[in-house]
């Protein structure tokens, strides 16, 4: 396949998961080597596709920032690769805790699946995120079902902590599948644990994050109908990522994502 055309299908899909397509979106980058003006205008057209995937904004913004836009591609492609919050999160959570998991994704998934003396519940979404989580928790044994979001207050008040997925994090707030915002607001109220899950590339400057709040809106969603809102993060308590369970300030100033402003700009496929 043409590296042109790959870009495209790669941009264009649907079902890949932020490592997936952080991996695809670096092998595809690395036909542009030669081509830096090319290669800056694949990253706009992805981020267009995609524009509220962290990992995403964080490979390309390293890419167009580094002096060997490839190898640092396949570094990238390797650090998500090798990200070790499933790992983190497996330990961290308590024993025999009840636990709500808002924005289902496969980091979550790999941390519970080895967790059978949790008790697992999972709220339900139009994406089959969701069942399909509990499926894979079912055959690992682990006790799971669905929360109907018409149960989501009355499950996020009841739990031992709330897990939410962020698709991209900035220094105060977050981008997260719908009912996150809910779950973490009726969580924090009842004194019930809120952990952000974020993984490699998750958080990103302020003034990317600007950049990518205001293409979630421009999507024209009602935010009542958006599939992803965007959550503050004082409602969390604290931060599962590369670097373990750690607080929200230090999440925070961990980022390693560069400014790209020519990134900024949006591009088409």
């Amino acid at each position: 396949m043409h590296p042109i055309e790959r870009l495209r299908a790669v941009a264009r899909s649907s079902g890949l998961d932020a490592v997936d397509l952080v991996r695809e979106t670096a092998t595809a980058l690395g036909a542009f080597r030669d081509d830096p003006a090319g290669m800056v205008a694949a990253c706009r057209r992805m981020l267009v596709r995609h524009p509220t995937c962290g990992p995403l904004w964080w490979l390309t913004s390293r890419v167009c920032c580094a002096a060997e836009p490839t190898s640092e591609g396949w570094r990238c492609a390797e650090a998500v690769d090798a990200d070790p919050t499933a790992r983190h999160l497996a330990r961290a959570l308590p024993d025999d805790a009840t636990v709500l998991v808002v924005a289902a994704s496969d980091t979550i998934g790999r941390a519970l699946r080895g967790r059978g003396d949790l008790r697992v519940l999972v709220l339900d979404g139009d994406d089959g995120a969701a069942r399909s989580l509990v499926r894979q928790l079912d055959r690992a044994e682990v006790d799971a079902a669905l929360v109907e979001p018409l149960g989501l207050g009355a499950a996020a008040a009841e739990v031992t902590v709330v897990l939410i997925d962020a698709a991209v994090a900035g220094p105060d707030r977050f981008v997260a599948g719908a009912g996150a915002r809910a779950a973490a607001a009726v969580a924090a109220h009842a004194g019930v644990a809120v952990w952000l899950v974020g993984g490699v590339g998750r958080f990103v400057p302020a003034r990317v994050f600007d950049v990518v709040e205001s293409r979630l809106w421009a999507m024209g969603d009602e935010p009542w109908e958006a599939p992803e809102e965007v959550v503050p993060l004082d409602l969390v308590r604290a931060v599962v990522g590369p670097d373990g369970l750690v607080d929200v300030a230090a999440a925070v100033a961990s980022t390693d994502c560069p400014i790209a402003t020519e990134l900024f700009r949006e591009g088409l496929v």
